[in-house]
């Protein structure tokens, strides 16, 4: 079973870290500092692999730093140009084997937040976990930087198709101000006031609200919501619009409030 723990960087980013317990080689995903990182090795360890799931510099401005102390370390991630290789460039639909920790991963590109985002699914010790950045957040979803409200409710709409039991690694510590948005959306909904109860009791003694999983975010968060009766309906109300929308109309909406939120 491998082994993850999130390492904080800047205000509100989380490293995740994976390795197997006794082994020396980890692997880290999204280094946007290479300090922590580097600060949290034990004696001997060594990092083997770096997953980037897109350019942003919170989350790849730690690589060059962290290949200069480890040399032999391999770089994964989407094609891009960020003053270091990608050794292995990685597509949608691939599946790529991570020898360190005996595990492969499938690549599914998730555009939205930004174009060239992915994420990385696998099955560890029989619990599935999704890598996903910065497209799918706890209660939220990244800004649409670089997308389409089409292309970004296109990922979110794949990411609901995994498994329900899904522990869901996203890279920040947003769950709280997302909540109060979604509280906002949808103000009788039991399972987002119960959730901000424990959210709220893990936050005050400094642990992290991260991984979620997939069933806990089709219940409180609004923007996996988008395709539902229900929230078409809540989000023409508070736009004041008459007209149908679509789904990806729906989500666009919800973006758009989050923003100004």
């Amino acid at each position: 079973m491998i082994q993850i723990t999130p390492i904080k960087a800047f205000s509100d980013n989380y490293i995740w870290q994976l390795c197997q317990p006794g082994h020396t080689h980890c692997v880290v995903i999204d280094p946007g500092q290479s300090e922590p990182v580097l600060s949290s090795l034990l004696p001997g360890q060594v990092i083997s692999e770096i997953l980037i799931t897109h350019h942003h510099y919170d989350h790849t401005d730690g690589v060059k730093a962290i290949l200069e102390k480890f040399p032999s370390c391999k770089v994964y991630g989407p094609k891009m140009d960020k003053g270091f290789s990608i050794d292995v460039i990685l597509k949608d639909g691939e599946q790529v084997f991570i020898d360190s920790l005996n595990l492969s991963f499938q690549i599914k590109a998730i555009p939205g937040h930004t174009l060239d985002h992915i994420s990385y699914y696998a099955i560890n010790a029989n619990q599935p976990v999704l890598f996903c950045g910065d497209t799918l957040f706890s209660a939220g979803c990244g800004r649409m930087f670089e997308g389409t409200e089409a292309l970004f409710w296109s990922s979110l709409k794949m990411l609901k198709q995994y498994p329900e039991n899904t522990q869901v690694y996203c890279t920040h510590e947003y769950t709280q101000a997302n909540l109060k948005f979604a509280n906002f959306i949808e103000p009788n909904n039991v399972a987002i006031a119960e959730h901000i109860k424990a959210v709220d009791v893990l936050r005050k003694s400094d642990t992290p609200s991260l991984p979620s999983n997939l069933k806990t975010e089709l219940a409180i968060n609004p923007f996996l919501k988008s395709d539902l009766a229900s929230m078409k309906k809540r989000i023409a109300e508070i736009v004041n619009t008459e007209s149908d929308i679509t789904d990806s109309q729906c989500f666009g909406f919800l973006r758009k409030l989050k923003d100004n939120f």
